[in-house]
Order: structure tokens, then C-alpha cells, then sequence
């Protein structure tokens, strides 16, 4: 199945990313969304960017979700490393946004970027599965490869998604594609 590319948005000192249905074209012709993050840059240090859905097109992002968080790191000086399961970022039935990378530096070589995928979030028979992997740069000058996983606790029609670090405006591009 080929993907195809049905959204691509900059952000330039924004507070958020969002993804909707009237924007990028949430529907039941895409069983998998898969987004893309490119040089992803916070304004406030050592932030997590967060990722929530919403089930009434973007009004509310608040849709109860169980998480998991794990991280494999490395820093700078070659004296610290480890795999490491991150129980305080794990979610369960919260409605608050989910982390998919930690603490991101805002310099210029402290950024994040990789894939989150979404599993068939039009249909409304089952709930709505995603999992991450995204690379970034700790403000502590520690290498990050973040994987997280979880799902939304409904069978409402996820038809927006919204990402935004913890604090502050970002800077970086979110490419939205689907897959049949």
C-alpha cells in the first residue's frame, strides 16, 4: 500500500500543530495515519511534545488514553547510557496530551523528529490504537530514542489530532499521510 501525502504543516513560533478533518482529511478511506516530524524545536528547554485526539473536530482534545513509555539514551561526553522504562510519563484514562519525546533542548542541535502512527481512527466499533518512535536531543546533551504506544479509550471517531510541547511555541514541520 502506498502512502499518500494529505497534509503538511509548518510550525513558525505556534503554539500547536493541528490536524483535522476539514484540514487534512480524517475519514474512513484511511485504515493507518501516519505523521512525520521534522526538526522539531521548542521555545521553552527541556520540554516534552505531546500528542492528543478529539472526537468532535478539534473543539476538545481530550480523549481518555492509556499509554506506555520507554527510552534508549546516550549522552554527549560517552560517560551515561540506558534503556529505560518511563513510568511517569505513562498515561492510564488521562485526557491530558500524551509525551512522545522528553525534555527537548531548544538548541539549535536539540530537536526531535521521527513517525507516530494511527490505527483506524474511523472506526467506531473499537478503540484507537497509535505507537511512536521519535529521536531527540535532551537539553542535558544526551541523545533520546523515544518509543511510547497506547490507545484512545473510545469508539468515537478520532477526526482531529493536535501536537504542542508542554510550555511554549515550537518551531518544525508534521507531515500527515494515509495509507489504505
Amino acid at each position: 500500500m502506498a502512502m499518500k501525502l494529505l497534509s503538511s504543516q509548518t510550525a513558525a513560533d505556534a503554539g500547536s500543530i493541528a490536524f483535522t478533518s476539514s484540514i487534512a482529511g480524517f475519514n474512513s478511506d484511511y485504515k493507518l495515519y501516519i505523521f512525520k516530524f521534522i526538526d522539531m524545536n521548542p521555545e521553552d528547554d527541556s520540554v516534552d511534545l505531546l500528542f492528543n485526539g478529539s472526537i468532535d473536530a478539534g473543539s476538545n482534545y481530550n480523549v481518555s488514553k492509556t499509554t506506555s513509555f520507554f527510552d534508549a539514551r546516550h549522552n554527549e561526553a560517552d560517560d551515561s547510557a540506558a534503556l529505560e522504562y518511563q513510568a511517569g510519563r505513562d498515561l492510564a484514562e488521562a485526557t491530558t496530551g500524551h509525551s512522545i519525546t522528553m525534555q527537548t533542548g531548544t538548541g539549535a542541535d536539540e530537536s526531535g523528529a521521527g513517525t507516530l502512527w494511527l490505527f483506524n481512527p474511523s472506526n467506531t466499533t473499537y478503540v484507537k490504537h497509535f505507537c511512536s518512535r521519535l529521536s531527540n536531543y535532551r537539553a542535558t546533551n544526551a541523545s533520546l530514542d523515544c518509543f511510547t504506544g497506547g490507545y484512545f479509550n473510545t469508539t468515537s471517531d478520532i477526526d482531529a489530532v493536535n501536537f504542542a510541547f508542554y510550555s511554549g511555541n515550537m518551531n518544525g514541520t508534521i507531515k500527515m499521510y494515509g495509507v489504505g
